[in-house]
C-alpha cells in the first residue's frame, strides 16, 4: 500500500483508479470533484462546507439531522452573553458521564487508541490546546498561552507553540487543567454584556495558532464549543469500540 504522508498532491487527477480501502487523514480536499465514481460504505468524519452530492448541497441536511439527534448542539451555538454562560454548563454536563465511564474502566483504557485516533487522554489534551488558542490567545491576548499538556493537530508544529509533546500526563492531571480552564471561561463571561461579547477583539500579533484575524469573543467561543462537541462524539465512539 502506497503511503503519501506529507505529499503535495494538489491538482492530481485519478482516472479509472482503484481507491478501495484508501484512507485520507488530516488532509485538505478543497475543490475536489468526484465524477462517475462509485461511493459505497463510505465514512466521512470531517469539517464539511458546500459539499454537493448529485447536485444537492448535503451539508445543511447533515447539520439539521445532527441537531435533531443531538439537541444540545443548539445550546452550543449561543448568540448572547447569557447563552454563552449557559453553554459552559452544557459542555461540563456533556463530558461528566463520559469521564465517569472512563474512570470505571481499566486504567489502560484512558490511554488506548482506536484505529490510530487519539486516546481519551490525548483528546482532552487537544481540547486543552483548543482552549488556549481560541480563548487565552485570541480573546485574552496572552502572547504565551499554551499549556504544556496541550496536544496539537497534525498540521501544527508543537515546537512552534513551545509545546513538548513527549510529556505524558495522567487522566487526573489533564482533568485538573480542564477544570481550571472552564473556571477561567466562567470568570470571563460572568460580567460580560452582549455588546462586549460581539465587539471585535484586538488581534494577538504574537506567533501562534489560530492565525491572526478579526474576531469577536463570541466567534472564538463558538469555535471552542464546536470543538468540544465534536471531540466528545469521537471519544464516545472510541469508548464504545473499546468496550465492545
Amino acid at each position: 500500500m502506497a503511503d503519501f504522508k506529507g505529499a503535495d498532491l494538489r491538482g492530481t487527477k485519478f482516472d479509472e483508479c482503484q481507491l478501495d480501502g484508501a484512507e485520507f487523514r488530516e488532509s485538505t480536499m478543497s475543490r475536489v470533484r468526484i465524477i462517475g465514481s462509485v461511493l459505497e460504505d463510505v465514512e466521512i468524519d470531517s469539517y464539511v462546507h458546500r459539499v454537493t452530492v448529485n447536485g444537492v448541497d448535503v451539508v445543511p441536511l447533515v447539520e439539521a439531522e445532527l441537531d435533531r439527534r443531538h439537541p444540545e448542539r443548539l445550546e452550543l451555538r449561543p448568540t448572547d452573553a447569557e447563552g454563552a454562560r449557559a453553554a459552559i454548563d452544557v459542555v461540563e454536563a456533556m463530558w461528566r458521564p463520559t469521564v465517569e465511564r472512563v474512570r470505571r474502566a481499566p486504567d489502560a483504557v484512558a490511554h488506548q487508541r482506536v484505529a490510530d485516533e487519539w486516546s481519551f487522554v490525548e483528546t482532552l489534551r487537544h481540547l486543552v490546546l483548543v482552549h488556549d488558542g481560541w480563548f487565552v490567545r485570541s480573546v485574552l491576548g496572552d502572547p504565551s498561552p499554551y499549556h504544556p499538556f496541550g496536544l496539537t493537530a497534525a498540521f501544527l508544529d508543537p515546537a512552534d507553540l513551545g509545546i513538548d509533546e513527549s510529556v505524558t500526563p495522567s487522566l487526573d492531571e489533564v482533568l485538573l487543567v480542564r477544570d481550571e480552564q472552564r473556571q477561567q471561561l466562567r470568570e470571563f463571561l460572568a460580567p460580560l454584556t452582549d455588546e462586549e461579547l460581539v465587539r471585535p477583539l484586538e488581534p494577538n500579533a504574537a506567533q501562534g495558532y489560530p492565525p491572526v484575524e478579526g474576531r469577536s469573543a463570541l466567534d472564538c467561543l463558538r469555535v471552542l464549543l464546536d470543538e468540544e462537541w465534536a471531540h466528545h462524539q469521537f471519544a464516545v465512539r472510541d469508548l464504545g469500540a473499546l468496550e465492545a
